[in-house]
């Protein structure tokens, strides 16, 4: 276990990382997983970063915040009660026998699906690489007749992620941005070793 620095924790609230070969949600190999559980045990140390983020999605005038769970939905509830916006999230889906990059569904429970018709909604997660909770809350959110206007983090890694929500094109609105290895299986170069292939998909 090793402690990665962001530039935008101080010092002592770096978050814990492991290396090693793991299978994200989205179907991406990479070497890296950051431990997130305890990003929001303590509010107070995360206070300026929701506040920072909040400035920054004031300017899109969403009327609610949404997010996946865990992380996400965390982030998006603070962030709601900062904007004076109305919260919603989104929870996994069974999972699919189709294999494949983005296979991962989201869903709106029942009373929030039709609560949240009409809505102009911020999608947030805590970090985003790929994007893949994100990319299926979004699915979710339209298909409840209401319009995801911009995608907020308080981190981005790598650029996978960047460069899909600029194709929509989705605005994203971010605190920093730290370089990630994200291979798909077929040109993973840890799969040519013996390193054992982690899959975090449901961590």
């Amino acid at each position: 276990m090793m402690n990665l620095e962001f530039g935008i924790w101080n010092s002592s609230a770096t978050l814990p990382a492991r290396s090693g070969h793991f299978l994200l949600e989205s179907g991406y190999h990479t070497d890296l997983w950051l431990t997130l559980d305890a990003l929001f045990v303590e509010p107070a140390g995360t206070a300026p970063l929701v506040a920072a983020l909040a400035d920054k999605l004031r300017a899109h005038a969403v009327t609610a915040v949404c997010g996946p769970l865990l992380g996400g939905a965390f982030l998006a509830q603070t962030l709601a009660g900062t904007l004076g916006a109305r919260f919603y999230y989104t929870e996994p889906a069974p999972e699919s026998a189709v294999s494949g990059l983005f296979t991962a569904a989201y869903r709106l429970p029942a009373e929030q699906r039709r609560r949240i018709r009409g809505e102009r909604v911020a999608v947030v997660d805590d970090l985003i690489s790929a994007g893949s909770s994100v990319r299926a809350t979004i699915a979710a959110i339209a298909a409840a007749d209401a319009s995801a206007i911009v995608v907020g983090t308080l981190f981005v890694l790598g650029d996978e992620g960047l460069s899909h929500f600029a194709s929509q094109p989705m605005p994203v609105e971010t605190l920093g941005q730290r370089a990630f290895n994200l291979w798909t299986p077929a040109e993973c170069p840890l799969c040519r070793t013996d390193l054992r292939l982690e899959d975090l998909r449901s961590a």
